[in-house]
């Protein structure tokens, strides 16, 4: 038996030893290198194409509001009641005495006729003289981005002619250019108070779900008051209790205080639930026995393991935050002049008859529906993603 053992060949740690760590870490995966936990949501969230489409949709209103000055072939601010309520003007390019065939697109002017028994105005395009549209034009100054001196716009006719491709407003600005710029109020509105709301409903709901006994009791109590105000009536009192003399930088972040202080709850409410399933969790147990901090392990423990859901409950409060604000400027006691949000503008509609008479000043409407869907389908595409390794 002795022999048998000194026949053996020897053991030889190399042999067995791994000599690539890389290749075997590639090999247990698949052939493919570990991803970061974003990398994993963002595979998994552009497979959604309603998601991406949500994204293209923000981004373009954020486009649109950023570059409105841009966008606008008149200056913003221009009232020109001469042409109250116009129309929008149509595209042609085919001349309607000849029928003649244009590369480029024109439009006619518009003259108006009073009917005189009904006292209406009647817009008819006056055919006599079409206006060219010509692209990255000259026209009034502007500042971009407040800062940057400029005079060009994107599109725009010649002298004498002019060009609504959503019409006017009773005061004869362009609807085309106020619903771009009023863009910024609306979405600014909502991206800054949903995130007041969502940093001070998650830190509370990390506090409480960490901390538990009486200082969860405390907050959940705290919450649960908060909780039972109703909520559009408390909006419209808050609203009604700003100073008409405040100026436009207090008026905004007055209104946005508001909207964040009733939408806190429900996040507090549900990171709190979370943060009391992980704070058991081995991970954190084994931070506590290595003496750490509880400011360390709130924010570099607990709180980015529910960051995933706080983006997400991010992008489906944001919507309704801008129909609260178009709901209150609406009615008059929210956004005023000379600030515009869409809520403001939508003001005209009010009048039955006026809306009956000129319908396309209900234009906000699809920049609002487009600014609710386009958020709804990210964050139900971010709320798929925030769980990568489901459905893998």
């Amino acid at each position: 038996m002795t022999d048998e053992l000194s026949n053996q060949t020897p053991f030889d740690p190399g042999a067995y030893a791994p000599t690539d760590v890389a290749s075997l870490s590639e090999t247990a995966s698949g052939g493919h290198e570990s991803e970061s936990y974003f990398h994993l949501v963002w595979r998994r969230f552009r497979r959604s194409r309603v998601s991406i489409i949500g994204g293209f949709m923000v981004a373009t209103l954020f486009m649109l509001a950023i570059f409105a000055d841009f966008l606008s072939p008149t200056p913003l601010n221009k009232i020109d009641l001469q042409n109250a309520f116009v129309p929008p003007q149509r595209i042609h390019f085919f001349n309607d005495e000849n029928g003649n065939f244009h590369l480029g697109p024109f439009v006619y002017n518009y003259s108006y006729e009073l009917d005189p028994t009904t006292f209406q105005v009647h817009w008819v395009e006056d055919t006599s003289k079409a206006y060219p549209i010509h692209f990255f034009v000259q026209g009034s100054e502007y500042k971009l981005l407040g800062l940057i001196p400029m005079n060009l716009h994107l599109y725009g006719v010649e002298e004498g002619g002019s060009i609504y491709i959503l019409g006017t407003d009773k005061l004869g600005r362009d609807l085309w250019g106020k619903a771009c710029e009023a863009g910024r109020i609306s979405l600014s509105m909502g991206v800054i108070g949903t995130l007041i709301s969502i940093i001070f409903g998650s830190v509370l709901g990390v506090a409480s779900g960490y901390y538990g006994g009486w200082v969860d009791n405390a907050l959940q109590r705290f919450t649960e008051f908060v909780a039972a105000f109703p909520g559009l009536p408390l909006w419209m009192a808050l609203a009604a209790l700003v100073p008409k003399t405040a100026d436009s930088f207090t008026v905004f972040v007055i209104m946005a205080c508001i909207f964040a202080l009733l939408s806190w709850t429900v996040l507090a409410r549900e990171v709190r639930a979370k943060v009391l399933s992980l704070r058991a969790t081995d991970f954190i147990l084994a931070a506590k026995e290595m003496g750490a901090s509880d400011r360390r392990i709130i924010f570099r423990h607990l709180y980015p393991n529910v960051l995933s859901h706080v983006i997400v409950i991010l992008t489906l409060s944001i919507p309704g935050v801008i129909l609260a604000e178009s709901f209150l400027s609406f009615l008059g006691i929210g956004i005023a002049e000379p600030l515009i949000s869409w809520g403001l503008m939508m003001r005209n509609t009010q009048d039955i008859q006026t809306l009956g008479q000129h319908p396309w000043i209900l234009a906000p409407i699809a920049f609002i529906v487009a600014a609710v869907l386009g958020f709804n389908f990210m964050g139900d595409g971010l709320r798929d993603a925030a769980d990568p390794y489901a459905g893998k």
